[in-house]
């Protein structure tokens, strides 16, 4: 049976303001979803939701993975049953090396089950691995040394929450706009890179304003996000169409969902 991320009905609030207002998406492993949609319209909110961030409050509606309630449990319960989530602004950790977190994360995805202060990874096993990806992405050694995304610069982030990926390899992850930051090279690289990490090997939701992540990610599948709603989904054509006509059409064609747009701007706000 090919296991599925299923989200239905989702509703979502911060602080109070309703924010997520029915959400159904279908995730299948192997598959590429593009999430496309203007500012504030709920697609961070969604993959912060579906990762269980206490800021994002869950009204109604269901998240199950291969059938299984999702909701009920914590983050890390999710995280160790496969699912992941690149941040868009993700937070440092000061005197925690990078090496470090990736061994300890990698080892609890791997084994589940495992209970702090029982053994790791292999250190020969891991460094050999860790190496091999930081290659992949064309990462200084010196890398691994530093503190989790402390000092670090935008791309210097982002391309760590890639590393995270290709280590962790999840069931399903979502990209939540990987590419801010990055300039066209760095970008290339990054959509280069997810798609070998995770082309038909895991479910994936790539969250973007911009083609240059889907270069090598094409989606099987597109949907606009307006108001809090998807409102449109389609294949890789309505992607392009977006890319090269931007929102206009979408807006004028659900004005309702425009307005909750115009007055969810200042609401949904990122957060790690």
């Amino acid at each position: 049976m090919t296991e599925t991320l299923q989200i239905t009905n989702l509703h979502v609030e911060v602080e109070g303001k309703p924010i997520l207002r029915g959400v159904n998406l279908s995730i299948k492993r192997g598959e590429t979803h593009a999430l496309m949609g203007p500012n504030g319209s709920g697609k961070s909110t969604l993959g912060l939701a579906l990762m269980g961030h206490p800021k994002y409050l869950v009204t109604d509606g269901a998240i199950e993975l291969n059938g299984d309630d999702l909701l009920s449990l914590e983050p890390d319960e999710r995280a160790r049953r496969g699912v992941f989530m690149a941040f868009q602004r993700p937070v440092a950790i000061p005197g925690v090396k990078m090496a470090d977190f990736l061994r300890h994360a990698t080892t609890n995805v791997r084994n589940p089950d495992r209970q702090e202060g029982e053994d790791l990874i292999p250190m020969r096993e891991f460094r050999k691995e860790l190496r091999g990806n930081m290659e992949q992405l064309q990462m200084d050694v010196e890398f691994a040394r530093r503190y989790v995304n402390d000092g670090f610069s935008g791309g210097e982030m982002k391309r760590a929450e890639i590393l995270q990926l290709a280590m962790l390899q999840p069931t399903f992850a979502v990209l939540d706009e990987t590419d801010s930051g990055l300039d066209a090279d760095a970008v290339r690289l990054a959509s280069q890179s997810i798609a070998e990490i995770g082309r038909e090997k895991m479910g994936l939701l790539i969250i973007t304003h911009h083609d240059k992540l889907l270069e090598h990610n094409r989606p099987d599948f597109t949907h606009v996000m307006l108001g809090g709603r998807i409102v449109e989904s389609g294949g890789i054509e309505l992607a392009d169409e977006l890319h090269e006509n931007g929102y206009e059409r979408i807006r004028a064609a659900y004005p309702d969902d425009e307005a909750e747009n115009r007055a969810m701007v200042d609401v949904e706000q990122p957060v790690p």
